[in-house]
């Protein structure tokens, strides 16, 4: 995520307005607009392995999986990021067309420049979502997922999860071994 160059602050409205005319994609926070850089393959390949494999999960529900290029709002008012997967299972979200506002489940691949930012502060905006359950980071460089799931008393709790283990996502019902999410991935030598 880097900071737009000529950065003007921006109410939410001119933010959605103005990045429609965009060619590249921008992360709206506090009257600030971020550009957001590219991937790796192993980013973009883990991904894409969960969100096919949630697609197909959760396939005649009434839930939605969306990747990279659907933006989240916490609220109307923003902060908007783009998590790499995110699910929505509330009715208000099947009609969305700028952002998901309800969703139920979100999903970062770690990059060692965007992991702290992740972890922290990415994370403090994203608990403010009423309908969030699950907040969960895949690490790109090594097998390591760490799946934060809010408890009944409103907790955050980690649940972390390495090589030869199954990831079970409440949120969605979804039970799956975590070589499925790393299928195919060429990690940096």
């Amino acid at each position: 995520m880097v900071a737009s160059p000529d950065a003007k602050y921006m109410t939410p409205q001119e933010y959605l307005e103005w990045e429609e005319h965009q060619d590249i994609k921008y992360e709206y926070i506090n009257g600030e607009v971020f550009a957001m850089t590219g991937g790796t393959i192993p980013h973009n390949d883990i991904a894409f392995n969960l969100a096919s494999a949630l697609k197909s999960h959760l396939r005649g529900s009434a839930c939605r999986v969306n990747i990279a290029d659907a933006k989240v709002g916490v609220s109307e008012k923003g902060p908007f990021h783009y998590p790499d997967v995110v699910v929505s299972c509330h009715p208000r979200d099947k009609q969305a067309i700028q952002f998901i506002q309800y969703p139920c489940l979100i999903v970062e691949v770690l990059s060692p420049s965007t992991e702290a930012y992740d972890r922290g502060k990415k994370f403090l905006q994203y608990r403010r979502i009423q309908t969030l359950q699950e907040y969960v980071l895949i690490d790109a460089e090594k097998i390591s997922l760490d799946c934060f799931r809010i408890n009944d008393k409103g907790i955050w709790e980690l649940h972390p999860y390495e090589e030869g283990d199954e990831v079970n996502l409440t949120s969605v019902d979804f039970r799956f071994p975590i070589s499925l999410v790393y299928e195919d991935v060429q990690f940096p030598a």
